[in-house]
């Protein structure tokens, strides 16, 4: 009855125990009777409840641990016993090492992924291939008949300072001589060896701790995190998802994990004793739990004189030729990922350091090659070329540390890693380096002077005092292949190792022959010269021609001169001249010439004060619905906020033009509100956009061309739906690119709404978010010079079905008279305005009947014009470079053939540019004979 009690009491202690301590992190290790004892955690509180229960769970233990060897037989007898035929069985020759070519290709590989890991196989599985050809049930006596007899003859076990050894399929284990047993045997599942967590945890003397709010049961050693969860093959190195060979587990309240990945985290060495079912860990790297051999062993050091530059593994100290260094901060891995004092490695190194204020950059130099390094940035830029690291740089108490591998890798510098001693060491010469480089990309025999670039350097930082050449000439005589080569000696009398470069001297380059003829000496005035080039090269790679005074004609009696030079791939010249002897006869006067013979879109000079008495033809004036939004006062912005508000349905055309008077870098924006109860639906449908440049007649033109070139391809169709009150940043063209002070932006865009929507364009800030700041900016008035304005019926048709062109004829657009300004109101004050030159108002232009041989131009009246025009689909500049100029100057736009066809025109006058503007149509010269 008092035992039936007793258990009882046993009972409730452990659902208390449970019931606040995380199952994944109780102990696992259980107290032997007779053995040393070693206290868990729960001893160490003080509670008797939980010493008298854990007293009972070690007898309860031992007796069932004494009952069967399977920790598994409850769930799965099977997985008593170990997968041998798995196909990832190893050896144990497989882990005593790997042969040399397979160790110095992964020492890279180790550095990056794992700089604590071992220079040896991992374990994956424990396998027992020398009992491979027994039958199951041979091999599970042998098993158990081997480890009777190993317990049998003792407890403890004579081992090396801090060595922890299980026992294969056994909760047996020995730390530093002592016996252990855990609470549930180390076990296979699914060829993979699995172990208690806790008793591991105690025995290497690492901290246990559990996450509740990721439910992850966490190990932590020296600021290296190992987290895993509860039926995941997945586990977390600092912060770094790893992969396990199989999922964690609870057994009996007991956390189960891999064994390996414990090892390899950890860098754990250890080593397979087959025969005698054990597996050996070496823990004296570790700090020590219970038991001898705690504490933190100190890696082997260097033996005296001992060569090149030895970092240790997370410590501070270094040894450079046998003396220890202290640096700044200690080796770290941060991320799986091995950092370094950037300016303790330099010193040793014998690089240059130095710090660029103005792109906020470390910057180590060594002879030619420059490393540049930012903080918190994983690029880094090596002689100019960037490259990614592994992890970003970072500060750490005002040392600056960088990836070991992104100077290794940049300076070639060879390096090892020993991880039986926990250092990494790298091969520094102290001998100095000679380097040259040739900065010709070709070298012609006896033509070309050789370019010789040097950049020696010692690594002991001492200066370079003589220097010596082989095969180094300035002109080389005869082409073929040489080589030159270059020693440098330092102050301590050392020489270098010669370097050498080949080059491939070039035949001589033979300069290319200029030539043109015409197709005659002697021309008349006006009469059309043809040249034809002849020029050649003896490798047929002439890349520029420059004529000189090549025009099509001319239109002063006597001798001229054409000149060519022509330019070969090398850079070699010739030069060809002409003389043509002009004749005082008139074949073509310059404005019959032009008109006859310039291309399209180029501009030519006439007599413009004719223009006004030319006759206006006859044609009818229709509209299109289509609402402008004209915003172009202020022209000139000084200060952020919202230079014109409108609301718009249906078709709605936006024409912008704004320049940034602010002095700061700003953004324009176009923010679309829908003020409707239900969603508004908004096409966009034509979009052009020009700038920021700080020449308006220019940033004018590119959006007028653009948008006529949206209407040709319809790539700019799109549609959104904007919800009840909701504001959208629309046009995104026009906010793609900041604008700087004094630039200026052009935009034209056609869209279409299905209810009213609200339009803010503002200026703001280019960091600022626009939507943000809306509620907040204030309302530009208008500068009283420029316009804007909301105006209807702001696309006009204008027709003609009379014949056009059999006498000179015009048809003005934006002059007030012919052209009415179209009338409107100002969206901001509800002020009427009117809409002076039309500009934002689109023109289809359809002349039905245009005369044969007709030519018709494009003449500026008002001022300076720079823009584009479609001619039956085809856009064509006006002019073509430049500007023209009024009221002398036209450009070409189109000809009619030998019969009369119609012509279509579509035109919006380009902002930055002045109005009014004429179409001219005018009949051809008449084409005479030479």
């Amino acid at each position: 009855m008092k035992l039936k009690r007793m258990s009882i009491i046993t009972v409730l202690v452990m659902a208390q125990i449970l019931s606040v301590v995380p199952v994944s992190a109780q102990s696992s290790a259980v107290i032997v009777p007779g053995q040393d004892m070693v206290q868990s955690e729960a001893t160490n509180s003080g509670q008797l409840e939980q010493q008298q229960s854990l007293k009972l769970q070690s007898q309860e233990a031992d007796a069932s641990s004494h009952a069967t060897k399977s920790p598994l037989t409850p769930n799965n007898p099977s997985e008593a016993v170990e997968d041998t035929s798995s196909s990832d069985k190893i050896n144990n020759n497989e882990m005593n090492g790997k042969d040399n070519n397979q160790e110095e290709v992964e020492q890279q590989e180790q550095l990056e992924q794992e700089p604590i890991q071992q220079d040896k196989p991992v374990v994956d599985e424990v396998e027992e291939d020398k009992d491979s050809e027994k039958s199951d049930d041979q091999k599970g006596q042998d098993e158990t008949e081997s480890l009777n007899t190993e317990k049998q003859e003792t407890n403890t076990l004579a081992v090396s300072s801090n060595e922890l050894v299980l026992i294969m399929n056994s909760a047996d284990m020995y730390h530093n001589g002592k016996f252990y047993k855990a609470a549930q045997p180390m076990a296979v599942k699914s060829g993979v060896s699995y172990i208690s967590i806790r008793a591991m945890v105690e025995r290497a003397g690492l901290k246990l701790t559990y996450d509740n709010s990721t439910k992850e049961t966490i190990i932590i050693k020296d600021g290296n995190e190992l987290r895993f969860k509860t039926d995941s093959s997945i586990y977390k190195v600092n912060g770094e998802s790893r992969q396990m060979k199989g999922p964690s587990y609870q057994y009996k309240n007991t956390f189960m994990v891999p064994l390996t990945s414990i090892t390899q985290a950890l860098g754990i060495p250890y080593k397979v004793n087959q025969p005698e079912k054990k597996i050996i860990l070496d823990l004296s790297s570790m700090t020590g739990g219970s038991g001898n051999g705690g504490g933190v062993v100190d890696p082997e050091p260097p033996i005296p004189n001992e060569s090149g530059l030895i970092l240790m593994m997370n410590s501070d100290k270094m040894y450079h030729n046998g003396k220890l260094y202290i640096a700044g901060q200690p080796m770290a891995v941060k991320n799986g990922v091995s950092y370094v004092a950037i300016r303790s490695l330099v010193e040793r190194v014998g690089l240059k350091l130095a710090y660029d204020s103005s792109t906020k950059e470390t910057v180590i130099t060594r002879g030619a090659d420059t490393l540049r390094f930012k903080t918190d940035s994983k690029v880094y830029t090596v002689n100019g070329v960037k490259t990614t690291m592994k992890g970003a740089a970072y500060q750490s108490n005002n040392v600056f540390m960088v990836p070991l591998t992104s100077i290794t890798q940049a300076l070639d510098i060879p390096y090892k890693v020993d991880q039986t001693n926990k250092r990494i060491i790298l091969s520094l010469s102290t001998k100095p380096v000679a380097s040259f480089t040739i900065e010709n990309d070709e070298i012609f025999a006896g033509q070309t002077k050789v370019r010789y670039k040097t950049s020696p350097y010692s690594p002991l930082g001492l200066p370079i005092i003589d220097e010596k050449w082989e095969g180094r000439e300035e002109i080389f005589a005869e082409p073929g292949v040489r080589t030159i080569t270059y020693s440098v000696q330092d102050s301590s009398g050392e020489w270098s190792d010669p370097y050498s470069v080949t080059i491939e001297v070039l035949t001589p380059n033979e300069p290319p022959v200029a030539m043109f003829i015409t197709d005659k000496d002697e021309y008349k005035m006006g009469e059309r010269i043809t040249y034809t080039d002849q020029s050649t090269d003896d490798e047929n790679a002439i890349v520029k021609w420059d004529w000189d005074n090549n025009a099509e004609a001319f239109f002063t009696p006597g001798p001229v001169k054409v000149g060519l030079t022509v330019t070969d791939k090398h850079g070699a010249t010739n030069y060809y001249e002409k003389t043509l002897i002009i004749t005082s006869e008139t074949l073509y006067t310059r404005e019959e010439f032009s008109q006859l013979f310039s291309k399209i879109g180029e501009k030519y000079i006439f007599d413009g004060s004719k223009v006004p008495s030319m006759e206006e033809f006859p044609y009818s004036r229709t509209s299109e619905p289509t609402t402008l939004i004209r915003s172009n006062s202020p022209e000139t912005v000084y200060t952020e906020g919202i230079v014109y508000r409108e609301t718009g349905i249906g078709s709605t055309r936006f024409m912008i033009h704004h320049l940034n008077a602010t002095g700061k870098r700003m953004k324009m924006y176009v923010v679309a509100t829908n003020i409707n109860d239900t969603n508004a639906l908004l096409t966009t449908q034509y979009v052009g956009f020009g700038g920021p440049i700080n020449i308006p007649t220019a940033t004018g033109k590119a959006s007028v061309q653009r948008y006529l070139e949206s209407m040709q391809s319809g790539k700019d169709y799109q549609s959104i739906y904007l919800k009840p009150g909701e504001s959208r940043v629309i046009l995104q063209e026009l906010s793609a690119t900041p604008m700087k002070n004094e630039q200026v932006i052009s935009m034209f865009a056609d869209l279409y709404t299905d209810s009213p929507v609200r339009y803010d364009i503002v200026m703001i800030e280019e960091n600022k978010d626009p939507i943000q700041k809306l509620p907040f900016l204030r309302l530009h008035p208008s500068d009283g010079v420029h316009n804007r304005g909301t105006y209807s019926d702001a696309t006009r048709i204008i027709e003609s079905n009379e014949l056009i062109g059999n006498t000179p004829s015009r048809l003005a657009i934006g002059d007030k008279v012919s052209d009415p300004n179209l009338v409107g109101h100002d969206g901001i004050t509800g002020y009427q305005t009117s809409n002076s030159g039309n500009f934002g108002v689109v023109y289809r232009i359809k002349l039905n009947r245009v005369a044969p041989n007709t030519l018709i131009s494009f003449n500026p009246r008002g001022g300076k014009y720079m823009g584009v025009v479609m001619v039956n689909g085809n856009i064509v500049g006006a002019p073509n470079s430049a500007a023209s100029s009024a009221p002398n100057e036209a450009s070409i736009l189109y000809r009619t053939g030998t019969y009369e066809q119609s012509v279509e025109i579509t035109f919006t006058a380009a902002p930055g540019s002045s109005l009014p503007i004429n179409f001219l149509f005018t009949p051809l010269p008449e084409l005479k004979s030479n």
